[in-house]
């Protein structure tokens, strides 16, 4: 059997958002929630093991992959997060963990053949060192920063440095961060040079996400791509979205500077939605064309 392009790994969550007007919204989100439709719809075949209680099975539809493309991983608690946005762009907020759910196992693993395996974490645990050791050589890796960063402290979400980080940043074939998580990691507040030193610490290559560009550097080159969504209404996910579509571009043998170009259009065209990216490979190709393209 034909391996997928893209093993994405991690825990769907039951989210509560309000808004900064005090509008509430209840959905599914979690990083496998936002990545895997993105990265489905740049071509990349896909599977995705999701981490949640038996008993919340129904998010399992939210994940618009055949079923034979999908796995529930079980858990006692399924991952609850509640985000209250202060401002209409979504940019200040507070989060909080209600509940999360259990790590994933070795053993727990699809028995699947893939390509790269993505760690769409959300919060510190949700990946033990002995998981990271077990994938580490069946096939390429990627990890987006906060599923390592952000702790979950009696229900309240506080950042942290990652203690292993020269450890297993040499193990990530990708690496995500968005602009503040880089600083946390690097101490470094410049964008390219927080991904320099993340690739001098052993990262292949780093997209470092922040709400006016995308920006890699793939330890030679630094490339730039300016976000152009009309509104901000699909905020929540952004780099879920960005990461999942880069990836699938560049595990179907796309260049860094047309996988940056694709993800950054994909998520400009998310954010005017929102939930998770519900269209084509072909509505992304239209937005570049009339967004993207110098007259």
């Amino acid at each position: 059997m034909k391996p997928y392009d893209l093993l994405i790994l991690g825990p769907a969550t039951r989210d509560v958002n309000i808004d900064y007007t005090g509008a509430e919204d209840r959905s599914v989100g979690g990083a496998v929630t936002f990545c895997t439709p993105a990265a489905s719809a740049a071509g990349a075949s896909v599977f995705a093991a999701v981490k949640i209680a038996a008993a919340d099975a129904d998010i399992m539809d939210v994940i618009a992959l055949e079923p034979q493309d999908k796995a529930l991983l079980d858990s006692k608690k399924t991952t609850l997060m509640r985000n209250e946005y202060f401002t209409p762009d979504r940019e200040r907020r507070r989060a909080q963990c209600p509940a999360q759910s259990d790590p994933i196992l070795p053993g727990e693993l699809p028995d699947i053949s893939y390509r790269l395996c993505h760690l769409a974490g959300l919060l510190y645990g949700d990946f033990p060192p002995e998981l990271i050791e077990a994938l580490h050589g069946r096939g390429l890796l990627s990890a987006d920063a906060q599923g390592f960063l952000r702790h979950n402290e009696d229900g309240s979400l506080c950042f942290h440095d990652w203690a292993d980080k020269r450890r297993y940043l040499p193990y990530m074939r990708f690496f995500k961060t968005d602009a503040a998580e880089a600083e946390i990691l690097t101490g470094r507040s410049d964008r390219e040079s927080a991904a320099r030193l993340l690739c001098d610490w052993g990262a292949g290559e780093v997209m470092v996400s922040h709400n006016t560009e995308m920006l890699v550097f793939d330890g030679r080159d630094v490339y730039r791509c300016p976000v152009k969504a009309r509104n901000l209404s699909g905020r929540t996910g952004r780099g879920d979205t960005t990461f999942g579509s880069y990836l699938a571009m560049r595990m179907t043998g796309h260049d860094v500077a047309e996988s940056l170009l694709y993800a950054t259009a994909c998520v400009s065209l998310k954010m005017e939605t929102p939930g998770v990216f519900r269209g084509t490979r072909a509505d992304v190709e239209a937005y570049i064309r009339a967004f993207y393209t110098e007259a």
